[in-house]
């Protein structure tokens, strides 16, 4: 009989679920962009279990990882921390994984992978620089939609350098450079290089061996990952499935929760 498991990521700024039947097979995802603290992890399980044809009964093992894990108790059978469902998400897309990168609404994580399992990590999460909170402020200063980064800056035909490692400086630096009539693309593609410095800074002090991947929200931002690979001198893989590393890591998880219940 099939063995099916719940994965839940309950980030900062988005929720994510995934359904895995017998710890291979991805059923189902689901992502609402709105994290802990409001509908949005409710609302993410209704939508995959809806998305499967399934109930919350169907469901062997449920694992809850991410920023607002322990919110979900009485929902989820387990909670666990999110580095080590980053580490087994990523090893299931990316079976030779060393690093991964994971920029998410409100860290950075860099992650050391042995056969799935973490073996050294470094964290950022005392300040949005570097984070995809970052990029919110800035896009929104810019007044431009965070999904179009990536193109604008890739039009940039001067290197403008946004320096300050504050997110409140680096918005006035941001203004500064606006009123000095430097286009929207080339502080896009400052904004997007001084991102990568930070999470630069912070893997270095980890080491960075490959392969190496990006996960998180930010992973989508073509910008900010060839920023880099530039800073690293690394190429780095991601996946369209890179936003739901966290869920997918906490659903194989439930699936050796599952097993031991089984035994």
């Amino acid at each position: 009989m099939a063995i099916y498991t719940l994965g839940i990521d309950v980030g900062s700024t988005a929720s994510k679920c995934v359904i895995l039947k017998d710890g291979r097979e991805i059923v189902a995802k689901s992502l609402v962009p709105v994290g802990t603290g409001t509908t949005g992890p409710a609302r993410s399980i209704e939508e995959v279990l809806k998305n499967a044809g399934m109930k919350r009964e169907d469901m062997d093992f449920t694992l809850a990882t991410g920023y607002g894990r322990n919110s979900l108790e009485g929902i989820a059978d387990k909670q666990m921390s999110e580095l080590s469902c980053h580490a087994m998400g990523a090893s299931f897309i990316w079976p030779n994984v060393h690093t991964v990168i994971d920029i998410g609404g409100q860290d950075v994580k860099v992650i050391h992978v042995e056969n799935g399992t973490m073996t050294n990590f470094q964290m950022n999460d005392k300040c949005a620089a570097g984070t995809g909170r970052f990029l919110d402020v800035m896009a929104g200063i810019l007044e431009v939609k965070v999904g179009d980064l990536a193109a604008l800056g890739a039009r940039a035909k001067e290197k403008i350098s946004i320096s300050s490692t504050c997110t409140v400086f680096a918005e006035s630096e941001v203004i500064s450079q606006l009123s000095k009539g430097a286009t929207k693309e080339d502080i896009i593609d400052g904004v997007h290089r001084s991102v990568a410095s930070r999470v630069v800074g912070l893997a270095q002090r980890v080491g960075v061996k490959g392969d190496v991947v990006m996960t998180g929200g930010v992973a989508q931002n073509y910008g900010v990952r060839e920023a880099l690979e530039q800073g690293l001198g690394v190429e780095i893989q991601t996946s369209p499935l890179a936003q739901y590393n966290g869920a997918l890591g906490a659903a194989l998880y439930a699936y050796k929760q599952a097993l031991k219940k089984i035994a």
